[in-house]
């Protein structure tokens, strides 16, 4: 029990600067976040104060009101605070593999599997939905990308279903900030094993960072071989 409270002290002020932190880099976003916070929490626990009055229960209408207080200040903080992460992400090579890796359990993510000159990038996410690649750049290079990696594709999964989608706030294409929600509404018709067997295909296939092609020439100084087999047997 005492290593458990320890644990537990020690990870308090973990998620407190955690918390500051976060709170720190939305404040350069959005100045008004902190007036807007504390003044749902107030008006959330004044309004429920003041039905506890004229009810003549304002101790059980106060707590409850607090505790209502605090949840609605956590959940407007929560929002104004990604919103400002995802302001700050904008436009930023390799975003939208930032917000995969975040999509949720059940999704295998892999960064830049195609990529140009342009860094205009491709990443792949693989989950019960099937296949979804998410580009990232010039729309109509991304296009070209996206269709030459369906192609390879198709050689290796002809029965998962691929989806893609392109970054940007144009016509037919996906806000950042709603890259996750518009990955979460696809249909699940892949079973766990189907999944499993769809990334182990995709993996034999390799990627970009996998397929490129290692210098030739002699060492560069100061280059170390990898343990275990640098040396003969």
């Amino acid at each position: 029990m005492a290593r458990k409270e320890n644990a537990d002290t020690a990870a308090n002020p973990g998620r407190l600067k955690q918390i500051a932190l976060t709170y720190k880099m939305t404040r350069r976003a959005d100045s008004k976040v902190g007036l807007v916070v504390a003044g749902v929490g107030i008006v959330t626990f004044g309004v429920f104060l003041a039905v506890g009055f004229l009810i003549n229960h304002p101790i059980y209408l106060g707590i409850l009101g607090f505790i209502l207080a605090f949840l609605a200040m956590a959940i407007i903080f929560g929002r104004r605070a990604e919103r400002a992460a995802f302001g700050q992400m904008e436009g930023q090579p390799g975003a939208a593999a930032a917000v995969l890796e975040n999509v949720g359990r059940g999704w295998t993510t892999t960064p830049a599997v195609a990529m140009n000159r342009n860094q205009d990038v491709v990443h792949r996410a693989v989950g019960k939905a099937g296949i979804v690649l998410v580009g990232e750049g010039n729309p109509n290079r991304v296009k070209g990308l996206l269709a030459a990696e369906k192609k390879r594709m198709a050689r290796i999964v002809v029965d998962v279903p691929v989806h893609d989608i392109i970054v940007g706030d144009g016509d037919g294409q996906v806000p950042l900030k709603k890259v996750r929600t518009t990955m979460l509404k696809l249909p699940r018709v892949l079973a766990g094993p189907q999944v499993t067997a769809a990334n182990d295909r995709l993996r034999a296939m390799g990627d970009l960072m996998s397929n490129m092609p290692l210098p030739k020439g002699p060492m560069p100084k100061g280059m170390r071989m990898p343990r275990g087999g640098g040396k003969p047997r």
